[in-house]
């Protein structure tokens, strides 16, 4: 299959969209088709399943709104009723949701469709309200969408066309018992469309057991990333990370990046120390308000922010035009989450590079990835780059409680998945077990609990404290702790645990 991003030869005029749609696309500034809207868009206007594998970054989302667009507006009902959408599409994330209905807004522009974006982390009753009135096409998350349909003011009854997109994420996040309970309300008559960045073996069941003789687009060898992305490794000592990145960002005069941690607490301090060198930066995660992810968002897009320090929450959906830098400053647990993440940059046919900040302990992560990829990565040493004499040290963290693990808000544990369908339903972000549900991400660390233990539990022996560094003392030259001069590792305090493939980090 292509992996060219404009398919030559052909433009929107030869799908056989309508005439709103075709003026719609062109006051967007598109005339030609990428190659998953170019194979997607017949095959969806047939009326058929599909089954579509594109990377990020490819134009999928008009691969489904154009013709379901040209399709609704085609065959309009007389009699429609209240809160029966015809068309519904399930995205992951509230972000991915939000830029779904943007299209939809943007194409359908100039055709009579009513379209709406649910999702939690924002009031219910104006949506309640909102769904008192007619309604053609829905884009919801899991969660908000069986809220509503459970109070009764959305009927799904009515759904002609149904749409899973980022179907991996989905079900990476733990929504496949939510999309079981979508489904069975669902009419058995009606198209389905599937469209997924990477292809596992979940994936090929959800869709054995969802679609019906699918049509299969693939635009690129499956679980790849984009030959426009150029793609570099330094290797670099946990410790140094923050300053390194720091340097990069000021010394290569970086005007927009976006940077993927492994951590709610490890985003707040890496947006705390960019600030510091005088570097605009901001955080968002699963503890943000959605109004404050929306608003960080915003600033970021419009160039009000060179930094943003995202955990995966905003690997999807995240769409930003000509974003020319991604850094990983921690490569992911799992190795289709990297390819999830540089898919950010290096969209609608533009270049741009995707640079991961390596610890040694790490290198196993990155073996996993190159695999993935089929590509070994390029490492590139910073000569310019001097590490400091004095590392600041991280806070303590609070210590977890016996038999207390971590919960992220899309692993793969059975609780994990229940507590993020839960709070997800309640539109709440996700917490870490054991900590306060309203817990906020202020810059300053929480401090250790004295003196508790859970019930039943015996009383854990406190660990030994490990020296914090003095910002005012310099070890003297070949101790141990301090890193030789020119050199990008030192030792770290204690063994980093890497945890198994497939297993989430806790504190997205």
């Amino acid at each position: 299959m292509s992996t060219e991003n404009t398919t030559p030869g052909i433009s929107f005029t030869d799908l056989n969209l309508s005439a709103p749609l075709l003026r719609a696309i062109t006051e967007a500034g598109y005339t030609t088709p990428t190659p998953i809207q170019a194979q997607a868009i017949p095959y969806v206007l047939r009326g058929g399943d599909l089954l579509a594998g594109a990377q990020t970054g490819t134009g999928k989302t008009a691969g489904f709104t154009l013709p379901i667009l040209h399709i609704l507006s085609g065959s309009p009902l007389a009699n429609q009723g209240k809160g029966k959408p015809r068309c519904l599409i399930l995205s992951p994330t509230r972000e991915l949701a939000a830029q779904i209905g943007e299209s939809v807004t943007t194409y359908g522009k100039y055709l009579p469709i009513k379209s709406m974006v649910v999702f939690g982390g924002v009031g219910i009753n104006p949506q309640i309200n909102r769904l008192s009135k007619p309604i053609d096409i829905l884009v919801a998350t899991p969660g908000r969408l069986l809220d509503l349909v459970e109070q009764k003011v959305l009927d799904l009854s009515g759904i002609e066309i149904l749409v899973l997109d980022e179907a991996d994420r989905m079900l990476d996040m733990g929504f496949i018992h939510d999309i079981k309970k979508i489904l069975a309300k669902l009419p058995k008559q009606r198209q389905n469309l599937l469209f997924s960045a990477t292809f596992s073996d979940e994936i090929k069941q959800l869709a054995d057991t969802l679609l019906n003789k699918p049509d299969l687009v693939e635009v690129a060898r499956r679980n790849t990333s984009n030959a426009l992305i150029e793609q570099s490794v330094h290797m670099v000592s946990q410790s140094l990370k923050r300053d390194l990145l720091s340097h990069l960002i000021r010394s290569r005069q970086w005007q927009q990046v976006l940077i993927f941690t492994r951590t709610k607490h490890g985003a707040n301090r890496l947006a705390e120390k960019l600030v510091k060198d005088g570097i605009t930066a901001m955080a968002i995660h699963g503890n943000k308000s959605q109004n404050a992810r929306t608003q960080a968002l915003a600033e970021f897009k419009s160039g009000g922010i060179t930094a943003l320090v995202a955990t995966d929450i905003a690997a999807r959906g995240l769409d930003i035009d000509q974003l020319p830098q991604v850094v990983n400053f921690e490569l992911p647990n799992v190795p289709e989450d990297y390819v999830h993440r540089i898919g950010r940059t290096g969209r609608a046919g533009s270049t741009g590079a995707a640079i991961s900040l390596v610890d040694r302990e790490e290198l196993k992560l990155l073996k996993d990835i190159e695999k993935l990829i089929k590509l070994e990565i390029n490492k590139v040493h910073v000569a310019d780059f001097t590490p400091p004499t004095h590392v600041e040290a991280d806070p303590d963290r609070p210590p977890r409680a016996p038999n207390q693990g971590r919960q992220g808000n899309h692993g793969k544990a059975a609780q994990g998945k229940a507590v993020n369908a839960h709070q997800n339903r309640q539109g709440k972000p996700s917490a870490r077990a054991g900590s306060p549900a309203a817990a906020s991400t202020a810059s300053a660390p929480r401090q250790p609990q004295q003196g508790r233990t859970q019930p039943n539990q015996p009383q854990s022996r406190p660990s030994s404290p490990q020296p914090a560094a003095s910002a005012n003392h310099t070890p003297p030259s070949g101790a141990r702790g301090a890193p030789a001069k020119g050199a990008l590792f030192s030792p770290r305090p204690a063994a980093h645990q890497t945890k198994p493939r497939g297993q989430s980090s806790g504190n997205r």
